[in-house]
C-alpha cells in the first residue's frame, strides 16, 4: 500500500517534477522567472509546455485548461484538447509555449463592474508561473491572471499579485536598512483554516432554500443544538470519518498541505487547516480545496456547505486566515524572537502592521463583506464588524514601555504545574488566545478571523498586503538618509504606537461594553452590513493608497464595489423570493391541510357527542389558522416589497433599501414560519426540520 509520501503531489506539476523533465538551463530560466520576476523567454515556455504536457498525458490528461479566478468568486476553466490533425489522418498530442503562456476566454458573460461592455467579449489568460499547473480528472489545469482587451484586471488574482509585488519592494526596502543585502525578495505566506458543515444529500434535495441560496431561511429551532458541546473535537462519526480520508487523499494528490482535521463547534459542523504557504499558492489551494470538499461529499451522499450561517441559532463558519511575511531564506519578520524588546526589526514590521490595520480598517472589512457574512459577524462564534487587534500581554508590555521611555520589566516564564507527575513539564506561553479578536498575534503571524466560509482568502490578502506595503512605504522614505538611523527608528516606532494604540484590544470582543467603547471613545469603525461599508472602497485615502501602490485602477476599484454591492443585492432578492415561493408552494398550504384536519376531527367528536372537550383540537386551530393568515401578509407585504426594488437602478441605493426594507420584511416572515411549524405536524410539515438536517449524518 503506497504511503502519503508516495503520493502526496503526484498530480502537480511542481518543483521536483521541473527539475527532473526541464534542461538544467531551461530550469534555471523558469527559476528565475518564479523568483525574482524575470521575462520568461518564449523558447523557455515552448520548452516548459512540452514537458508539462508530457507529464499530464501520462496521468491521463487529453485536455488542458487555464484556470482563472474571476470575480464570481469561484474558479473558471475552458477546457481544449492536447490532439492536433495528422497528415495520414491520425492525431498527434501538441501543445506550445504560446497555448501555455496565453488563453482567451470570453470576457463579456463574467462580472466586470462596467469594464467590459456586453459585446466587448475579448479577454486574456495569461500563465502564473508561481502557482503550479496540476492535473485535475482528465484536465491540465494552468493556474492564470485574467485580464480585458485593455488590460484591466477581471479577476481576483491579478491584484492579489501586484499586492504581494507591492509588499516585496517596501519590506526590502526596510531590510537594506537593517543591513541586509542579501535577501532577494519578501513573499507574505497564509494558512487558511476551512469550517464547513456536512449533512446528507437527502435533507438538501428536499429543502429548496438550501438548493436555490446555501443556507436555511426558515426552521425552528431543535430541541438540542450546539448547547451541550459534545460535537466539538469529538470523536468522528464513521461516514464523517471516511469522508475526510478520501478528501485528504485527493487533496495531497494535489501537494495542498491539509494538516488538521476536527469537529467544530455546531453539529455537523467540521473544521480542515493546511500548513501555510506562499499566499497566491495559498490563494489557488484554498479554490481547489472547496471545490474538492463539495466533489468528494456527493461520493459519500453527502452535501458540504460552505454558506456563513447556514443554520440560524447554531455557529456559523468562517475561514481564519493565518498571515505572516518571510525572506526568501526562511527569515520570518514578524517572530519576536526570545527578547522582542531588543528586536528592533521586528518592532517595526510589528508596527508596520498595526498601523497599517488602523489607517485601513474600512479595507479589511470591506475585504469580508458579503450578504452571508453579515449573518456571522458579531455572533458569538465570529468576531464584531468592529476591527480590534489582539497582541497579547508581553507585547502589549513592551509597546507600552517604549511609548513612556520606562523600562521594560519581562514577562516572566511560568512552569505550568498540572498535579500528577507523570505528566511533562513545559512552559506556559507569555499570552493567552483571544478567538474574539478580529486580527489576533498568535506568536510569529497574525490570525484574521473576520473571513467567511465561502470568501476567497484573495481579497482580504489583497488589502492586507497593500496596507502593509503602504505603511513600509512611509517608513523606508522617512528612514533613508538620516544621520542618526537608530534615533530616528526609535521614535518612530515610538509615534507609532502613540497614534494607533487605539486599535490595540487584547478583552473579550463581544461585550457590549467594547462595542460602545471602540466606537464612541476609540472613534472605531463599525460597519455591521455589506451597504454600510462597501461604497467606502472609493474613499480617496482607499484610493490613493491602493492606486498609488499599483494594485489596483480606479477603473478597477470602481468595478469591484459595483460586483460586490451587486453580488449582495441579487443574494439577498434570491432569498426573498425563495422565501415567498416556499411559503405560497408548500408551507401555506401545509398548515391549511392541518387546519382542515383539525377542523374535521372537532367536527366528528362533536357529531359524536355534542358536549364532547376538543380543547387542544380547538385551541391549535385558532391559534394556526391565525398565524397562516399573518404568514401570507407578510408573504404579499415582502412580495409587494421585492417588487418596488426592482424599480431601483442604483446598485448603492438598492443596497440600502434592501437592508433598510426587505431584509427586515424576511426576519419578520421567517419568525411567524418557524412558530407555525412548531404547531403543525411532523407529518404536514413539507421540508426536514433543523433537527432532522444537524443530526442526520451517522
Amino acid at each position: 500500500m503506497n504511503t502519503v509520501s508516495d503520493y502526496f503531489g503526484s498530480m502537480v506539476f511542481d518543483d521536483r517534477v521541473m527539475r527532473a523533465r526541464l534542461s538544467a538551463d531551461v530550469y534555471a530560466s523558469l527559476r528565475k522567472t518564479i523568483d525574482e520576476g524575470r521575462e520568461l523567454d518564449i523558447t523557455v515556455a515552448n520548452a516548459v509546455a512540452e514537458a508539462m504536457k508530457d507529464w499530464a498525458v501520462e496521468r491521463g490528461a487529453t485536455h488542458f485548461t487555464h484556470w482563472f479566478q474571476p470575480l464570481t468568486g469561484i474558479t473558471a476553466e475552458k477546457h481544449d484538447s492536447f490532439i492536433s490533425p495528422s497528415p495520414d489522418g491520425s492525431v498527434i498530442m501538441e501543445f506550445s509555449g504560446k497555448e501555455l503562456i496565453k488563453g482567451e476566454p470570453d470576457a463579456s458573460s463574467f462580472p466586470s463592474g462596467g469594464l467590459r461592455a456586453t459585446f466587448e467579449a475579448r479577454g486574456y489568460t495569461a500563465w502564473d508561473p508561481t502557482s503550479y499547473a496540476f492535473v485535475k480528472g482528465n484536465t491540465l489545469c494552468i493556474p492564470t491572471a485574467f485580464c480585458s482587451y485593455g488590460g484591466e484586471a477581471l479577476d481576483k488574482k491579478t491584484p492579489l499579485l501586484r499586492s504581494m509585488e507591492a509588499l516585496n519592494k517596501q519590506a526590502l526596502r526596510i531590510l537594506r536598512l537593517f543591513g541586509n543585502d542579501t535577501a532577494k525578495y519578501v513573499r507574505s505566506s497564509v494558512g487558511p483554516e476551512q469550517e464547513y458543515f456536512l449533512i446528507t444529500k437527502e435533507m438538501y434535495d428536499r429543502r429548496p432554500d438550501l438548493r436555490y441560496t446555501g443556507r436555511t431561511l426558515f426552521g425552528s429551532k431543535p430541541p438540542k443544538g450546539q448547547e451541550m458541546d459534545d460535537h466539538y473535537f469529538g470523536a468522528l462519526k464513521p461516514r464523517v470519518a471516511a469522508y475526510m480520508e478520501d478528501l485528504n487523499t485527493e487533496l495531497w494528490k494535489l501537494g495542498i498541505m491539509a494538516k488538521t482535521e476536527h469537529n467544530e463547534v455546531a453539529p455537523a459542523q467540521h473544521e480542515l487547516a493546511p500548513i501555510y504557504t506562499t499566499t497566491n499558492v495559498a490563494t489557488d489551494n484554498n479554490q481547489l480545496t472547496m471545490e474538492i470538499m463539495q466533489k468528494v461529499a456527493s461520493k459519500h451522499g453527502l452535501v458540504c456547505l460552505l454558506h456563513e450561517k447556514p443554520f440560524a441559532g447554531v455557529n456559523g463558519s468562517g475561514k481564519h486566515n493565518n498571515w505572516s511575511i518571510a525572506t526568501d531564506a526562511g527569515q520570518n519578520l514578524l517572530s519576536p524572537g526570545d527578547t522582542p524588546y531588543e528586536n528592533a526589526q521586528f518592532l517595526l514590521f510589528l508596527c508596520a502592521v498595526i498601523k497599517a490595520v488602523d489607517d485601513y480598517q474600512d479595507l479589511l472589512r470591506i475585504s469580508v463583506a458579503t450578504a452571508g457574512n453579515d449573518h456571522r459577524l458579531g455572533a458569538n462564534e465570529a468576531p464584531p464588524a468592529v476591527i480590534s487587534m489582539f497582541i497579547g500581554d508581553e507585547l502589549n508590555a513592551v509597546l507600552e514601555a517604549i511609548e513612556t521611555d520606562t523600562p521594560y520589566a519581562g514577562v516572566e516564564k511560568t512552569q505550568m504545574k498540572l498535579g500528577v507527575d507523570v505528566l511533562p513539564k513545559f512552559n506556559r506561553d507569555t499570552t493567552d488566545r483571544n478567538r474574539t479578536s478580529p486580527f489576533a498575534f498568535t506568536g510569529n503571524k497574525f490570525e484574521f478571523r473576520m473571513l467567511g466560509s465561502s470568501n476567497s482568502i484573495a481579497c482580504a490578502n489583497i488589502m492586507l498586503n497593500s496596507a502593509v506595503a503602504d505603511t513600509l512605504r512611509i517608513y523606508a522614505d522617512r528612514l533613508e538618509g538620516v544621520e542618526d538611523f537608530e534615533t530616528a527608528l526609535h521614535e518612530m516606532i515610538r509615534k507609532t504606537i502613540k497614534d494607533h494604540k487605539r486599535i490595540i484590544f487584547n478583552g473579550n470582543g463581544y461585550d457590549d461594553d467594547w462595542i460602545r467603547e471602540a466606537t464612541e471613545e476609540r472613534g472605531l469603525l463599525n460597519y455591521r452590513t455589506t451597504p454600510d461599508c462597501m461604497p467606502h472602497l472609493l474613499d480617496q485615502k482607499n484610493a490613493d493608497m491602493l492606486i498609488g501602490e499599483g494594485v489596483f485602477t480606479r477603473a478597477e476599484l470602481e468595478s469591484r464595489c459595483e460586483i460586490m454591492l451587486d453580488n449582495y443585492n441579487k443574494a439577498v432578492q434570491i432569498e426573498a423570493n425563495t422565501m415567498i415561493s416556499m411559503v405560497k408552494e408548500e408551507i401555506a398550504p401545509a398548515v391549511s391541510a392541518y387546519t382542515a384536519t383539525l377542523a374535521n376531527t372537532i367536527h366528528l367528536k362533536k357529531g359524536v357527542k355534542n358536549d364532547v372537550a376538543c380543547g387542544y383540537e380547538s385551541t391549535v386551530l385558532t391559534k394556526l389558522s391565525s398565524l397562516n393568515d399573518a404568514i401570507m401578509s407578510k408573504t404579499v407585504q415582502l412580495e409587494d416589497t421585492e417588487e418596488d426594488l426592482r424599480n431601483i437602478g442604483d446598485t448603492i441605493e438598492l443596497g440600502y433599501a434592501i437592508r433598510d426594507k426587505l431584509l427586515p420584511k424576511m426576519s419578520e416572515l421567517r419568525v411567524l414560519v418557524d412558530q407555525a411549524e412548531t404547531m403543525t405536524a411532523k407529518s404536514y410539515w413539507p421540508y426536514p426540520s433543523y433537527g432532522d438536517i444537524l443530526f442526520s449524518v451517522r
